[in-house]
């Protein structure tokens, strides 16, 4: 029988387990795929915590790319040895094998390895609707991205510099200052030994930004809101150091009314027409050298604990695969 991670309840790392578990033949309109690669996020442990808690027991994972091995009734444009992957519900990547909702799978273009496509899909589809949807970066703009280190910030320095952006990233140490300029940050700011606020208004001459994308939450927020030039968008895409409290709208006026957005990929891409887009704008800038994806940890899928304990302690640059 085939393996997967489950969850009896929330907590730690330790909470997850490798178990057996009975793979049916898929329902109508869904696709069975076996995994070849499987994506590791931030928000499985969100997930695994309970900070957007879970009904238990649970899969657990929002990321893959595999091969079909079967479709269901209903299925037309899918068939068995497609190459796919996938970003987004039900849970359950973490998982040598499963059916899925065919709808939600995306054909994987020759020249994209499983290990990138499964790098990819979340990150890289978050990155594309946040450059591309939520704040459409032209030439000339300079952006913000916390992070730039991290998995999405490594392609978002990459994809805006090709749009011809000026991009500013915070990180947490001198090594990953370099891994940023080297994906195309301009300006990485030691967040440990910078104030980013007063870097950011020095860079800009006192202009501030169009945009900022935060990951990070509650520690940035405050900060990150005064780094925007009046009619800026903050853009709130993640919680990496907690929930952002609730804001007063009249600090927005006061900051020079200014927009917030707190965007999820799953509603970007709820539509099967704009995950197609969205894939496909991803995949280009791939495979045209624009946008690499940096897989720079691998963990066998029955040892995700490990993989999950290395993410918390922010420990990881890149990607981390899990591998089945």
């Amino acid at each position: 029988m085939p393996h997967a991670i489950r969850m009896e309840q929330h907590g730690g790392p330790e909470v997850m387990q490798w178990t057996e578990v009975a793979v049916g033949e898929p329902a109508a309109g869904e696709a069975q795929v076996r995994h070849h690669a499987v994506g590791l996020n931030f928000i499985d442990v969100y997930h695994r915590t309970g900070l957007y808690p879970l009904t238990l027991p649970s899969g657990i994972g929002l990321e893959g790319a595999g091969v079909v091995e079967a479709v269901g009734a209903g299925v037309s444009d899918l068939a068995p040895g497609d190459r796919v992957a996938y970003a987004g519900g039900p849970l359950g990547a973490y998982a040598e094998l499963r059916n899925l909702p065919a709808d939600r799978l995306v054909k994987v273009p020759d020249g994209i390895s499983f290990e990138q496509a499964a790098a990819l899909m979340l990150q890289g589809l978050t990155a594309q609707y946040l450059l591309r949807r939520t704040y459409r970066v032209q030439p000339g703009d300079t952006i913000l991205i916390h992070a730039a280190a991290g998995g999405v910030g490594l392609l978002v320095c990459q994809w805006a510099k090709a749009l011809g952006a000026t991009v500013i990233g915070t990180v947490g140490s001198d090594a990953k200052a370099e891994l940023a300029r080297a994906h195309g940050c301009d300006h990485p700011i030691v967040y440990t030994r910078e104030n980013f606020a007063q870097r950011v208004k020095e860079i800009t001459g006192g202009a501030g930004l169009p945009v900022v994308y935060d990951s990070i939450g509650k520690d940035t927020f405050q900060d990150s809101l005064s780094c925007l030039r009046p009619l800026g968008l903050m853009v709130v895409f993640g919680n990496a150091s907690g929930p952002v409290p609730p804001v007063d709208p009249g600090l927005l006026a006061r900051g020079g009314s200014l927009f917030l957005t707190r965007p999820t990929l799953f509603t970007y891409a709820a539509r099967r027409d704009d995950l197609l887009a969205m894939s496909a704008e991803l995949f280009e800038v791939v495979l045209a050298g624009k946008v690499r994806v940096s897989v720079n940890q691998r963990h066998a899928l029955k040892d995700a604990r490990d993989a999950h304990i290395e993410l918390e302690a922010r420990q990881t640059t890149g990607k981390t695969i899990l591998l089945p």
